[in-house]
This record gives C-alpha cells, sequence and structure tokens, in this order.
C-alpha cells in the first residue's frame, strides 16, 4: 500500500514484515509560550521584511511572520540567551516545513479532517477553554488565540495540518516490528553488571607542577600580542523607572471611577443566561456508518425521559461528556457564545423545565433541559467597582512610568546629570563602567548591554523594556575605542590559557604513567598506584545506565563492559582529573527475569524504531517534493534571519 502512495520512499516500506532500520536522533517538540520579544528580533523590521517568504510548499507560504510568532511562543517563560537560538532555529524552521509537506502529502494521497476532529483536538489542547466540560465561548477562545498573535482561522488551520501530519505519520510507522533476538540483546545490554577498580589522578596532587610563571606569562604575550586586540569599552549610566514604586502613589478618586462607569455601562451589563443540563451521545471520532446506531440510543433515552425518567440518573449512566456526566448532566449558568451554535439556540429556545429533541452539533447528539433563565441585567457600581479602581490604576501608572521615562531621557540630553535626574524624579540610577562587549558586568540586566553599545556618546536611548515592567534609559558617558592590547589587560585570559594546557600535560603524563606501571605488574593496578601515591577505590557493580560511586556515570568507564576481566584502561578524562581503571568482576543478567521486562523494553525499541522510521519518512517526502518543484525553501531568508540573533 505504501509503496503505492509514497513511490520515493525507496524500499523502506515496500514490506510490513522488513525495514531498514536508521538511527537519526529525535523530533525537535515545539512547545509554548513568549518571554521578552527583545529576544526574537522582528521589532524594527519592515512589514515587507516580516511578510518574506521561507518556503513554498504546495503552493502554500509559510512566511517570516510566521517563523518570528512560532519562536516568541516557544521562548514565553523561557530564559534561552539569543546567541543559542541561532542553533535552534533551523530546527524550528525545518519543522513548521516538515509539517507543511506532510500535510500537503496527506490531502494529495485522500486524507481528510472533520470539523468534529479539529473540534476534538482543540478540547485536548485548551482544556482550559472548557471548564466542567462547558465551552466558555467564542468571544473567550479568540481571546485566548490574540494572546498568542493568532486568529480562529490560523489557530485551526495549524490544527488540521497537525492532524494530517499525525495521520501519515502514522502510516508510516505501521507495521513495524521488533523481533525477539532484539529485546534479549536489548535485555542483556541493559541489565549485564561490571565492578571495577579505579584510581584518580588529581590536579590538586600535582598542583604544584601547574603553575605559570609572568615570564612565560610575558612570553607568550609577546608571541600573540599582534594578534590580541583591547576591545573597545563604554561607561554608562542607566537610569531605572519602576512599575511598583510608582503604582504606590496612585489612586483613582472615586467621582473618576463613577464616570468610567457611566460612559461605559453596557460593559458591565450580564447577558441572558440560561440554567442546563444535557446528555450527550458523542460521535467524534467514531465511524460515519455507526451513526445511525447513536441517534437510535439518544431517541430512546430521551423516550424514557419523557415517560417520566430520572434526567440526572440518565444523564450518568448514557453521557459521554466527561465534564458534566458525574454531576448529572449540570452545565450550570451558560450565555450567548459560551456554547456551540445548535446547542445555544436549542437551550435559549426553552422554557424553563423543559426538554428539547435531540439536538446535533460536531460533538454528536445531545438531549437538553432547561432549568432556569435569568435576562440580562446590569451590574451595580458597589459591584465592579473593585475592578475598575484596579484597570484604571493600572492605566494611570502605565501613563507616569512612560511619562517618567521620557523625562528622564529628555533631561539627560539636556546634560543635566544623573544623579540629580534620579534625584528628582524618584528612579534608580545604576553606573555601568569600561564595559567590554563579553563582559557580563554585576547589577546592568542583560537586556541593557546591548544599548550601551549601540548608543551614541553623550545620547540617551529610548525607553527600553525590562522585565517586572521597568523601563530603563541609557546615556554613554564615555567610549575607549579598541587598540593594541595591554598585557595587564590580557594578562588573566592568557593565564587561564596556559594553565589549562599545563594541567592536561601534567595530568595525562601522570596518568599515563600509572597506566604503563600496572601493564608492568601484569594488571596490578593496586601496587602501581602504591608506588605513586594514589588511592585505589573498588566499586560496587553497576549497569551501563548506572553510575560508580564517586567516579560518576557509567559511560565514563564503558570499556569495562566489553573488555576482559583483568584489563587495565584509560587514561579517561574526568574534569579536573584523570582516572585508570581495571576490569575485576562482570556479571550477566539472569535469563529467568527476562519475561518480566519482555513487553516494557519491546515496547520502549518499537516507539525509538517508529521516530527513526518517521524521521527517514519525512526526510523522504521533503526530498520527492523538492524535487517535484512543489517545495521550495529559501535559504537566504533563513541565514538572515538566523544571524539576527547572533548579533
Amino acid at each position: 500500500m505504501l509503496q503505492e502512495i509514497f513511490p520515493y520512499m525507496f524500499d523502506l516500506f515496500r514490506s510490513r514484515d522488513r525495514a531498514v532500520r536508521y538511527l537519526l536522533g529525535a523530533f525537535l517538540l515545539l512547545v509554548a509560550l513568549s518571554m521578552l520579544t527583545y529576544l526574537v528580533p522582528n521589532y524594527g523590521m519592515t512589514d515587507a521584511a516580516s511578510g518574506e517568504v521561507v518556503a513554498d510548499v504546495g503552493g502554500e507560504k509559510l512566511t517570516l511572520l510566521e517563523v518570528q510568532r512560532t519562536i516568541q511562543n516557544f521562548l514565553r517563560g523561557q530564559s534561552v540567551p539569543p546567541a543559542l537560538m541561532a542553533t535552534y532555529i533551523p530546527q524550528l524552521v525545518d519543522q513548521l516545513i516538515n509539517e507543511r509537506a506532510l500535510a500537503y502529502e496527506a490531502r494529495r494521497a485522500g486524507f481528510q479532517v472533520s470539523d468534529a476532529d479539529v473540534a476534538s483536538t482543540i478540547r485536548s489542547t485548551i482544556p482550559s477553554l472548557f471548564p466542567e466540560g462547558r465551552f466558555l465561548g467564542q468571544e473567550t477562545y479568540a481571546g485566548m488565540l490574540s494572546q498568542q498573535n493568532l486568529t480562529v482561522a490560523e489557530f485551526e488551520e495549524t490544527i488540521v495540518r497537525q492532524i494530517l501530519a499525525s495521520r501519515l505519520r502514522a502510516l508510516a510507522v505501521e507495521g513495524t516490528v521488533v523481533a525477539p533476538q532484539e529485546v534479549e540483546a536489548e535485555y542483556r545490554q541493559r541489565n549485564a553488571k561490571a565492578k571495577i577498580e579505579w584510581v584518580r589522578v588529581p590536579e590538586d596532587k600535582y598542583r604544584s607542577e601547574i603553575q605559570v610563571s609572568e615570564a612565560e606569562l610575558r612570553k607568550a604575550f609577546e608571541g600573540m600580542k599582534d594578534r590580541l586586540r583591547s576591545p573597545e569599552r563604554r561607561s554608562a549610566e542607566i537610569l531605572i523607572a519602576e512599575q511598583d514604586k510608582i503604582a504606590k502613589q496612585v489612586e483613582a478618586p472615586e467621582s473618576e471611577l463613577r464616570r468610567a462607569y457611566e460612559q461605559d455601562k453596557d460593559r458591565f451589563r450580564s447577558g441572558e443566561r440560561v440554567k442546563i443540563r444535557h446528555i450527550l451521545f458523542s460521535t467524534a471520532s467514531k465511524p460515519k456508518e455507526e451513526e445511525p446506531k447513536i441517534r437510535a440510543r439518544g431517541e430512546e433515552v430521551l423516550k424514557q425521559i419523557r415517560g417520566g425518567a430520572d434526567f440526572a440518573g440518565l444523564a450518568r449512566q448514557h453521557s459521554e461528556d466527561p465534564g458534566s456526566a458525574a454531576k448529572g448532566g449540570d452545565l450550570d449558568w451558560v450565555v450567548r457564545g459560551q456554547m456551540v451554535p445548535e446547542f445555544e439556540k436549542a437551550a435559549f429556545s426553552l422554557k424553563p423545565k423543559e426538554i428539547s429533541q435531540l439536538v446535533k452539533t460536531n460533538y454528536g447528539y445531545h438531549i437538553v433541559q432547561m432549568l432556569d433563565r435569568q435576562e440580562a441585567q446590569l451590574k451595580p457600581f458597589s459591584e465592579v467597582k473593585e475592578q475598575l479602581a484596579t484597570e484604571l490604576n493600572q492605566q494611570r501608572v502605565n501613563d507616569l512610568v512612560q511619562q517618567t521615562a521620557d523625562r528622564a531621557r529628555a533631561a539627560l540630553r539636556r546634560g543635566q546629570p544623573a544623579p540629580q535626574v534620579a534625584s528628582e524624579l524618584g528612579l534608580e540610577l545604576i553606573r555601568a563602567g569600561r564595559v567590554a562587549q563579553r563582559d557580563t558586568p554585576a547589577g546592568v540586566p542583560a537586556e541593557l548591554k546591548a544599548v550601551i553599545f549601540e548608543t551614541a556618546k553623550g545620547e540617551a536611548s529610548e525607553p527600553v523594556l525590562l522585565p517586572g515592567n521597568k523601563l530603563a534609559v541609557v546615556r554613554v558617558s564615555e567610549i575607549e575605542p579598541p587598540g593594541a592590547a595591554r598585557f595587564e589587560e590580557s594578562q588573566e585570559q592568557i593565564q587561564q590559557a596556559l594553565l589549562a594546557d599545563r594541567r592536561k600535560e601534567v595530568l595525562n603524563r601522570k596518568a599515563q604513567e600509572l597506566l604503563d606501571k600496572a601493564k608492568a605488574l601484569n594488571g596490578d593496578l593496586r601496587k602501581a598506584a602504591e608506588s605513586m601515591g594514589l588511592e585505589v577505590k573498588t566499586s560496587s557493580e553497576f549497569t551501563r545506565q548506572g553510575a560508580v560511586e564517586g567516579l560518576g556515570t557509567a559511560s565514563l568507564v564503558i570499556d569495562a563492559f566489553t573488555k576482559p576481566v583483568g584489563t587495565v584502561f584509560g587514561p579517561i578524562d574526568a574534569q579536573e582529573a584523570r582516572v585508570v581503571s581495571k576490569v575485576i568482576a562482570r556479571a550477566e543478567p539472569p535469563p529467568a527475569e527476562l519475561e518480566a521486562q519482555r513487553e516494557a523494553i519491546r515496547t520502549e525499541l518499537k516507539n525509538k524504531k517508529e521516530r527513526d522510521r518517521a524521521v527517514l519518512f519525512e526526510y523522504g517526502v521533503r526530498e520527492q517534493l523538492v524535487k517535484e518543484g512543489k517545495l521550495k525553501i529559501h535559504q537566504d531568508v533563513v541565514r538572515r534571519f538566523t544571524g539576527s540573533f547572533r548579533g
């Protein structure tokens, strides 16, 4: 079947009993959501730049704006340095392209996604939109998405693409098999145990040999000073306006709150609402041919209710709405816009205690009973006073923070001393002295280092937003241009480099000496160590996934599982030391325990094979679409965007 749909997959999926196995790593997962926008360099970009096309997939364009939005959402709540993001961006872009490519190929192969599929996915993706099973309404839904710079249409199209891609991947990995021999080999590898003797060759024992004299430093400096440059250094004064401090000075008077209430009364009118309960007979994710049976079951339960049966009891017995079934179908009070249109129309057309006919929605068939109704009403001022005060005070604080930062900038540009401005406006003053690009100056917010190097001498920057709702203004007071390196400035850098080389040389030499002595003594590591005044330790048994107490993970001494018992091996780099080790015992796992682990191991191996297979499948889809001219990736746009993170 697969070879008919995807001929470009070579021989990979031509037999469900035979598959080429590739180890290609794991998928990069896209998670949600936004750190400060400064990390994503879309500020300052023109609309044309944001609209640049990153890739064309079957006529659908992936724009730079969509990539920026995805990255902002990926970064939300995380602290990822921009330079590190430059490494991730190409992978993130690849993931977006792969998803579109798979969705396009799925459509070509005849896959379809129904509205019910989308609705079901949204329910599982955003459970907070359905508290106790009730939809909060289209307006709330759209508002939640707008916070991520998404429209409902854009979000739901993304859902459709993800479903299509997921279904195509599922087809690609169908028939993945793990042979019993593979499970047994994995069991042995996981559970085999080793035991070692090991000797640490520590740095502190040879500290006297790991020294660098000033003469050596000066000699090294002379040899490299033509390649060394003293970096540009800048000094700056930073004034910070804090929202929390300014907020203490702000309180809207009651007269202003009442005026705001009178001017915006419509906002405080609660809409008509009804109290309802329902029984759901779900059709979501069920075959179309089952729908008549589901409807018939609903008609039968409706007949029982009209005959006097207990609605709540039947809801607990039959309803497939997990949020309300246990509560007898109770959805409490709902307002217009909170439910899907068909359900809403039925609910609001009923009279108190009246029961509907079967109502068809994307979710299935519903029996709805309206229990009570309340007409629209205006909330009194006393009820909304606190809400209004919070809103007006926050707006005033925001305005005052901005005004204060603007006043500070104007004063600095006039040449007024920064301490005087800070005192007059109640601002925090931070001084940054002789800062280089590579420095991380204490007390200076990381967001401001770039601003310091973008601002001209004597100029004051535009206000910069900082975490914690603060605004900062930077004035550069001094610029020292780059020049020839001075020994005093380069001394520490050179010393660290020379010490690292000396440390490596001494530790390697001593560890090799220990290894050679042990081999000369027919593998007697203990005697060799004693001759050098070093301590021998004996480990307990450990597995490949385990650790050696006092040394670290078993991966450091992985040779203990492959070399013959009695073998001395090393040296092993263990950070500030070297290690020489000897295999003293090895034990194979008991065959009797295999059965207890067989299914778990088989599942893990199958999942891994499926991931590897899916990665290769995605690659094949992309390559074929490129050959057909259906996929074009604009690498120049990706490179420019990635480069903007490197600065």
